[in-house]
């Protein structure tokens, strides 16, 4: 039988870079995020014993080795050996979106890779199982510099705001009206700033100012932002929720840029200015920084004059995931 899982990229809204232990094991960190229609699909099937390889990775590239330790993908390597799997299986990997775009699809693959290896395996998981999961084999096992919202948002699937402190994670669902929904997963457009980025740079020279509380009066304006965004979200006017929100974002990215000289670029400046100006109510640029996509607010009656003044950038829409991570069987 044909297993696969199917798990959601995000985009973040609101608190990124509070979600790191080195800043809320000291304060309190919180996020406000979406997972969006745009997914990680993981798909395992096991290998009869007389097929001359043991383990098949199909993705960029295509592996068959017959040792665990011989697979080079990190992700597949390290929870196929962290969970102890001993069956001959063929992976392949897909993804509506390209890697290193900002939207968290490398925390998305894990959740994925954890969630089909529980289900190959009989294992019951529960969604905030597999998000610290994901959170030990991506911050532990692979000795990434990430944070933890990624995962979360991943396993979830909705609107949600993460609450973070030294010893516990909250989950708190927004709830919007209907017509609040409708406007906001409407207005929100992903524009390609034509660079693929590689977070590591930035996030190192974030990471140092975070430490050394460079970052502290910045990181706690990105709180607050998230504090008020649920009272925006929630609101009961849906052309006044989508005004402040635009604002808010805006306001978060202009703070971002200022946690690390790596965040932004004259490039993505200029294009974030021009959309600006073709009428977008505000926006910032996926993940950590450095290129991607940019998350733009476009209400929909400005969409078709705003499309048409962008000039060539390619645009994408999104929805709303309400699921998160899920396993598919056939």
């Amino acid at each position: 039988m044909l297993i696969s899982s199917r798990t959601p990229l995000r985009v973040s809204f609101f608190g990124g870079g509070t979600d790191y232990p080195e800043y809320y094991e000291r304060h309190r960190g919180a996020v406000v995020g979406m997972a969006i229609d745009k997914y990680v699909y993981i798909s395992a099937l096991e290998l009869t014993d007389f097929i001359e390889y043991k383990y098949r990775v199909s993705y960029s590239r295509l592996e068959m080795v017959q040792e665990l330790s011989e697979i080079e993908h990190p992700v597949v390597r390290n929870v196929l050996t962290h969970y102890k799997i001993e069956a001959a299986l063929d992976l392949s990997i897909a993804a509506d979106m390209p890697a290193r775009s900002g939207l968290g699809s490398s925390s998305s693959f894990t959740v994925g890779m954890i969630n089909l290896i529980n289900a190959l395996r009989g294992t019951s998981v529960t969604k905030l199982d597999l998000g610290r999961e994901a959170v030990f084999v991506e911050r532990h096992l692979l000795r990434e510099r990430v944070g933890v919202q990624d995962q979360l948002h991943a396993a979830f699937g909705g609107i949600n705001r993460f609450d973070f402190t030294e010893k516990r994670i909250r989950i708190s669902p927004l709830q919007l009206t209907g017509q609040s929904l409708r406007m906001l997963t409407g207005s929100l457009l992903l524009l390609h700033t034509g660079v693929s980025r590689f977070a590591s740079e930035t996030l190192d020279e974030q990471m140092v100012k975070t430490v050394s509380r460079k970052n502290d009066e910045d990181l706690s304006h990105l709180l607050t932002l998230c504090d008020q965004a649920v009272d925006v979200l929630e609101g009961e006017d849906p052309e006044v929720m989508i005004r402040d929100f635009g604002a808010m974002i805006h306001d978060g990215w202009m703070t971002k840029r200022r946690l690390s000289d790596k965040v932004s670029s004259p490039k993505i400046d200029e294009l974030y200015d021009h959309a600006l100006a073709c009428g977008a109510l505000g926006g910032k640029l996926c993940g950590a920084g450095s290129g991607g996509f940019l998350l733009m607010v476009v209400p929909p009656e400005v969409q078709p004059k705003f499309l048409a003044q962008l000039g060539d950038v390619r645009v994408i829409r999104i929805g709303l995931d309400t699921q998160g991570s899920t396993i598919l069987r056939s």
